[in-house]
């Protein structure tokens, strides 16, 4: 590629060399349904995987618990070897039941074992980042970071993982884990509805830190306002085009990943890093979370 595609600009990951452009590609929604089992359409999967790839993206995200395994299998068939310059980030913390239940899983051995899950099913010797993920589905749970985060620490130290992020958790949780290793990233809920998180942001914007929002685009439930809808007419754009747009320019170190199935599908979410919002329409998308007019 003789150009520097246009995906939002660029982020440095603080302490490395890994510099990552702001929109890149979340990889849940290529196993089944309820993130279980095969896909329905396995080479859809893979052209997704490749699409994202020839478009310039170079940060993916997954896990090894999405399918379980099945995720990180196709990021495998569809991309090993992988491009120089590209990105993995997984998590760990959880696994699925055999009733597609989510059951937490923080025990030594539990990361230990999920280490060396993912290393196996995406081909790899080292983990680029891994995160820590925490708390209940969706919100942060108060409690010590520190039993988990000095076991991946020592992973780290071994030469299995690189870096070190954090997922569903608080601001004394980041403070707990620094005290400990560095910390890249935090991944948490946040999207134009969901604005717990407005502080936390600038917070790390202040350390250089990367906050990467799960479930920009609402998750299983899609967002859904009028002033999105409003907006996107008159911008000849889709309600989640102008979401998308909305995250990028609401703070410099945020990263997005949002995730699909569809070729056609990635490619629209691509199209959010070229609109420009202007100060009136940000006032106004800014106004939905204050008022909680948004669905999802």
């Amino acid at each position: 590629m003789n150009h520097e595609p246009n995906l939002g600009g660029s982020f440095p990951l603080p302490g490395s060399s890994i510099i990552l452009r702001r929109m890149g590609y979340g990889a849940m929604q290529l196993a089944g349904p309820q993130v279980f089992g095969p896909p329905r359409d396995e080479a859809a999967a893979v052209a997704v995987l490749q699409e994202a790839i020839a478009s310039g993206v170079n940060h993916i995200d997954t896990s090894d618990y999405y399918g379980p395994h099945v995720t990180n299998q196709i990021i495998r068939r569809a991309l090993h070897p992988y491009p120089d310059g590209l990105t993995i980030v997984t998590k760990l913390g959880a696994r699925r039941g055999a009733d597609k239940s989510w059951i937490p899983a923080r025990g030594r051995q539990d990361l230990i074992d999920g280490v060396h899950d993912n290393l196996r099913n995406l081909g790899l010797d080292r983990l680029d980042v891994v995160n820590l993920r925490m708390g209940g589905m969706l919100e942060p749970m108060e409690g010590s970071v520190e039993e988990q985060v000095t076991v991946l620490a020592e992973l780290k130290h071994q030469g299995l993982i690189r870096h070190l992020g954090l997922s569903n958790v608080t601001t004394a949780q980041v403070a707990e884990a620094q005290a400990i290793t560095e910390i890249v990233c935090v991944q948490n809920l946040y999207n134009v509805a969901r604005r717990a998180d407005d502080g936390f942001i600038s917070h790390l914007a202040a350390q250089g830190i990367a906050y990467v929002p799960f479930f920009p685009l609402g998750g299983f439930t899609p967002l859904q306002s009028s002033a999105l809808d409003a907006t996107a007419a008159s911008l000849d754009a889709t309600p989640m085009q102008v979401a998308l747009a909305w995250l990028l320019q609401r703070s410099p170190n945020i990263l997005l990943i949002p995730g699909t199935s569809s070729v056609a599908h990635f490619r629209e979410n691509l199209g959010a890093a070229a609109l420009s919002l202007p100060p009136h329409v940000i006032a106004d998308l800014d106004a939905i979370g204050a008022s909680g007019q948004a669905t999802g």
